[in-house]
């Protein structure tokens, strides 16, 4: 299910970022640089691109030695408590997260198994630990019912 970027969510992945992004047609590119650490990173929101017949918003990830997307992106939760977004996709019970932070970081999960996400993550192993607790920000969000205009 395609869902829509507005302005508002722009600004409001602007104001966590930092940074204003640069429009290009269905494209918003926010270039990123953490001065203290010298990351530098690009992300681009690719709206309602139009693929085989259907819309999908794709979420690209740009580092000097790091290339990442994010197809069908269905839903984003933006924290100022941590300085980031996580962008989400979702098929059936696999969900993927790509997070970008402030300070130009960026972590991807992909094809996490939803049931990961309800458990207690201290039972998992450390090596699954860590994707269970960044995608729980998923357990808030209605997949069937989300709505960008909603953040």
């Amino acid at each position: 299910m395609i869902h829509k970027f507005t302005e508002e969510n722009i600004s409001t992945i602007a104001g966590i970022l930092g940074i204003e992004p640069k429009k290009s047609g269905n494209v918003y590119r926010y270039e990123i640089i953490d001065r203290e650490t010298g990351r530098k990173l690009a992300l681009e929101i690719h709206m309602g691109m139009q693929i085989d017949n259907d819309q999908t918003n794709l979420i690209s990830v740009y580092t000097q030695d790091t290339f990442l997307q994010l197809h069908n992106c269905t839903a984003f939760v933006a924290s100022e408590l941590l300085h980031q977004i996580t962008f989400f996709g979702k098929d059936g019970s696999k969900i993927s997260g790509l997070i970008v932070e402030k300070e130009a970081g960026c972590s991807l999960y992909a094809n996490v198994n939803e049931s990961l996400l309800s458990g207690d993550f201290t039972k998992l192993p450390p090596e699954v630990m860590m994707c269970s607790v960044a995608l729980s920000l998923t357990e808030s969000v209605d997949f069937e019912d989300f709505n960008f205009d909603d953040e």
